[in-house]
């Protein structure tokens, strides 16, 4: 009889392609978790696995296992969610995933009100990029992520969240006034900064910028929106900001803002998780909270900053 103790090392094992690694992550001794693995395959009558020196390769049927696996293993935890927070609405533990262009800007006051509303919940947090974050969510080891819409992959439901707008980031000496109205025309590709590949943002900007290729040399592939926005405090070049990072990055008087023509680029953020989770009342109830959260009143800034668009 296969054990989900079997499938959970072989998921380990498909991960890290190491046996030690593999080890390490279940806690477990190597032998103890190779002998697992070898009464997986002898349950199944298979080989799972190709054994070289130094490296391990899933044979084809071992992918395929793993993959049934890892299905197996996300309904298991479904189960166990089920049973534990079936009548409790946001108690217990929640792994959220978050993607890196919202969490530093929403999670702080988010945290503030789960922390004031439900002090039983227990968050768990894992920020990176979107790819990350839904093999993740699929595999079971979250239970929602915050992104950037839409989400890939019919297993997967979203709730809407906001509408966030995009903004054109320029230096203090642009000579166009806060006051004027920016199209995509306008944008100048041979100074645009933004994010490293993987990130969600930076397609998002290539694809308002219609005429900018994917594969075109950019000024710079920044890991953060601090890192780009000081770039263009310096005068290194120009970008485009989420409305929902303002208040954060928006803090040094050599920066100015426009705002776009209508009808305004933007990206929608949505709450996604498995349509098999039991706790689509914890997400509905998350989601709710995360709208206040953005919608609630920002502490001043300076009359420099102030006088900028305001999320």
């Amino acid at each position: 009889m296969i054990t989900l103790r079997q499938l959970r090392y072989f998921q380990a094992l498909a991960q890290h392609r190491h046996f030690g690694r593999a080890a390490d992550a279940c806690a477990v001794t190597q032998p103890a978790l190779s002998m697992q693995i070898r009464e997986l395959e002898k349950e199944l009558g298979v080989e799972l696995v190709e054994r070289r020196p130094g490296e391990t390769v899933l044979t084809e049927t071992g992918v395929l296992v793993a993959r049934r696996g890892d299905e197996v293993l996300a309904t298991t935890r479904d189960l166990v969610d089920f049973a534990r927070h079936h009548d409790r609405l946001l108690k217990g533990r929640l792994k959220l995933g978050v993607i890196p262009t919202v969490a530093p800007y929403l999670l702080p006051r988010l945290l503030s009100l789960l922390r004031l509303r439900h002090p039983d919940l227990l968050v768990q947090l894992r920020e990176t990029q979107t790819k990350v974050l839904i093999d993740e969510l699929v595999a079971g080891d979250l239970h929602a992520v915050v992104l950037s819409m839409p989400a890939p992959g019919a297993e997967i439901e979203v709730i809407p969240l906001f509408d966030d707008p995009f903004l054109l980031a320029v230096p203090a000496d642009d000579p166009r006034p806060e006051t004027a109205r920016v199209r995509a025309d306008d944008i100048d590709l041979k100074r645009l900064i933004l994010l490293e590949e993987g990130h969600c943002l930076r397609d998002q900007a290539l694809a308002f910028c219609s005429s900018a290729k994917r594969d075109m040399p950019l000024n710079l592939g920044a890991t953060s929106l601090a890192t780009v926005m000081q770039m263009v405090a310096n005068g290194y070049g120009l970008t485009l900001l989420p409305q929902v990072a303002v208040d954060a990055e928006l803090r040094d008087e050599r920066i100015k803002l426009l705002r776009f023509a209508a009808p305004e680029p933007r990206r929608a953020i949505g709450l996604a998780f498995r349509r098999t989770s039991p706790r689509k009342a914890d997400f509905v109830a998350l989601g709710q909270l995360v709208a206040e959260a953005v919608a609630a009143p920002k502490r001043p800034r300076s009359s420099t900053a102030a006088a900028s668009p305001t999320v």
